[in-house]
């Protein structure tokens, strides 16, 4: 078990010690009252310690975060760089660089970097995300969501960075895209700088659309998040029993005449299974800082709620509406960069090319035109990358790999560096270079030994293992591969007429048998 310190036992930090206790990992507290401190380890058997010593502790693996906002950076730094887990509530940080500089030193230690978006581990809203992923309402037309009561009124933060970030996460992970603009407004009667109610209209490029409505000063409390499909439509009222949390209504609208007409049908309570939301957070993050996962909001979504946010600000402020994305638009124009995706200064994107979620680019890294470069795929440095390319999830090109035009390179396959690495022995001045020629496919979880040649057109089968060159056109499979076969430019095994069964195009072998060539 992962044992948690926690740094902060105020208001909710104090439910973060309960629930941490509970389940049997809580190793230290921390809190600047020194008899809160004391308060909280008497109640819950555990030490009451300094920062500087919590960091220090091998046997601490994890801290949670529940301190006032603008320490929420400094101190998730401190431990992450201490080598600990970290758990943050939310928000991840004040400002973005600050949440960017927190994601990247999560990624550089190895570390579990979550952020307290408490509600998406609500039971009840993961059983409403499975409906909406599997198509139980249609397609998503429009999400709503009120988080409305009386109070609890703040002095250093707007209602809308105070109840708005647990209703802009849901309304991400329903939508599952990255929001085109938003355009806010609300209004300030206790404090002139501080809305006291606002509403934030936010557009996606599917066009759905989604507003969030907060307040601290409504006659009732209200905890409801509405989604409308072209099917049916879900509500999640936290209001309510349990049993009637999630109510499903199969409505649906008939044209009769050219004219809408809404069909209405009864409410279906959904079953969920019951249990608190707070521990099934705490819970996930015990299990991915054991396991070295990835939480399910990790650092990178914490970024993209806290630029929605910045961008609702933003409009409140002006009374114009606010684009996303602006800042990677500027930089690589005509490119798109998933805001989940890191791409370090010097590199280079060409126009039409697209970087997909989770994805880091190096430093010295040259990418072509209208190049797919799909999740969790790792450039550089000093990679070449030609037009039209398209690499899949799970790849690493590391430094010395060239890809020339056209290039395939499927799910997982592997690119190695050196010839013969070692944990424990510095080989970086070894590195080796590996060229992919133009039009050449790599199948899926194939292995790249460095130094080879893979030639024009030619394709790896899937699993195949590469340790000497390639000739032009050549299939190969197994490991070591050996050459069985030939391919055409469209992809297609050559029969004994070494034509293409889809252009037509006739080849033939030289007088080697080692290389195919088109005939004129």
């Amino acid at each position: 078990m992962m044992n948690v310190a926690v740094l902060g036992c105020g208001y909710w930090g104090k439910n973060l010690v309960r629930t941490f206790h509970d389940l049997g990992a809580l190793a230290a507290v921390h809190d600047p009252d020194p008899d809160v401190a004391r308060y909280m380890a008497h109640e819950y058997g555990a030490p009451a310690r300094s920062v500087e010593a919590i960091l220090a502790d091998p046997a601490v693996g994890a801290v949670a975060i529940a301190a006032p906002a603008w320490l929420h950076a400094s101190l998730g730094l401190r431990a992450l760089r201490a080598g600990k887990h970290v758990f943050v509530e939310k928000p991840i940080a004040l400002s973005l660089d600050e949440a960017r500089e927190m994601e990247r030193a999560a990624r550089e230690a190895g570390r579990v970097l979550m952020v307290g978006h408490l509600l998406q581990y609500h039971p009840v809203f993961v059983k409403l995300r499975e409906m909406v992923a599997a198509g139980d309402l249609g397609q998503l037309r429009h999400v709503y969501s009120n988080r409305l009561n009386l109070g609890k009124i703040r002095r250093e933060e707007d209602v809308l960075w105070s109840f708005a970030p647990h209703d802009l996460s849901m309304i991400l992970a329903l939508v599952g895209e990255e929001p085109e603009r938003v355009y806010a407004t609300g209004g300030a009667w206790l404090h002139k700088q501080l809305c006291d109610t606002a509403t934030a209209h936010v557009s996606f490029a599917s066009g759905v659309e989604a507003h969030v409505f907060v307040s601290w000063l409504h006659p009732f409390k209200e905890q409801k998040l509405v989604a409308v499909g072209e099917r049916a439509m879900a509500v999640f009222d936290d209001g309510q029993p349990w049993e009637r949390k999630l109510t499903i209504y199969p409505h649906r609208i008939d044209w009769q005449g050219g004219v809408p007409e809404p069909v209405k049908a009864e409410g279906q309570a959904v079953v969920v299974a019951q249990d608190e939301p707070l521990k099934c957070e705490c819970r996930h993050f015990l299990e991915v800082a054991a396991a070295g996962g990835r939480a399910l909001t990790d650092g990178a979504e914490g970024v993209r709620v806290l630029k929605l946010l910045h961008a609702a600000e933003a409009s409140l402020k002006s009374g114009e509406v606010v684009g996303l994305g602006a800042e990677k638009a500027e930089r690589f124009a005509g490119a798109f960069v998933h805001d989940s995706a890191i791409v370090d200064d010097g590199a280079e994107i060409g126009a039409g090319s697209k970087i997909w979620h989770f994805s880091h680019v190096l430093g010295r890294v040259k990418i072509g035109r209208n190049v797919s470069v799909g999740q969790n795929v790792m450039i550089g440095p000093d990679v070449s990358i030609g037009d039209n390319c398209k690499i899949q999830n799970n790849v690493s090109l590391y430094k010395g790999v060239m890809l020339e035009d056209g290039v395939f390179c499927g799910p997982s396959c592997v690119f190695t560096n050196v010839n013969n690495p070692r944990a424990e022995i510095e080989r970086k001045n070894e590195f080796r270079t590996t060229l992919v020629k133009h039009g050449a496919t790599i199948g899926a979880n194939a292995t790249i030994v460095c130094g080879t040649t893979l030639g024009e057109y030619s394709f790896v089968g899937a699993g195949a293992v590469v340790t000497k060159d390639v000739p032009a056109h050549a299939l190969v499979v197994g490991n070591p591969a050996r050459i069985v076969g030939w391919m055409s430019k469209a992809g297609h095994r050559l029969g004994s007429d070494f034509s293409c069964p889809e252009t037509g195009t006739r080849y033939r072998l030289d007088e080697d048998a080692l290389l195919l060539q088109e005939v004129a």
